[in-house]
């Protein structure tokens, strides 16, 4: 299983880059291992504010559906939509061309309860 050490994750299984003001999120290898040959994703739409914690959207696999989280607070500023002509990017690379949304990053501090890669290795693993 991948489990990039430049990134932050949450025990729901998304993953999360920081940058300055702005983050990306995803979901991670082994959340799209256990979905399965991914087929559709609901997206939120630009200009949403997402608390912390809160469902942005869904993901769809061929036997299941799934409930994405936000995991910090932030506005979305954009979405991945070479997903929506292509979800099995998040199969083949969850990490690049997988990636779901970035957000405007309301309160950074957030990020400090999130899981660092050993302790998302630990819980996978």
């Amino acid at each position: 299983m991948n489990v990039p050490n430049n990134l932050l994750y949450t025990s729901d299984h998304e993953w999360i880059e920081l940058n300055q003001s702005t983050a990306i999120i995803g979901i991670t290898d082994f959340a799209q291992s256990q979905l399965g040959d991914i087929i559709f994703v609901e997206f939120p739409t630009i200009g949403e504010t997402f608390p912390e914690g809160s469902v942005f959207g869904e993901i769809e696999a061929v036997k299941t559906v799934s409930e994405l989280y936000t995991p910090i607070s932030g506005e979305v500023i954009s979405i991945n939509e070479d997903i929506g002509k292509s979800p099995n990017f998040i199969n083949t690379d969850p990490y690049g061309k997988g990636w779901l949304m970035k957000l405007k990053i309301i309160d950074k501090k957030e990020s400090f309860g999130l899981l660092k890669p050993n302790e998302y290795r630990k819980k996978i693993f």
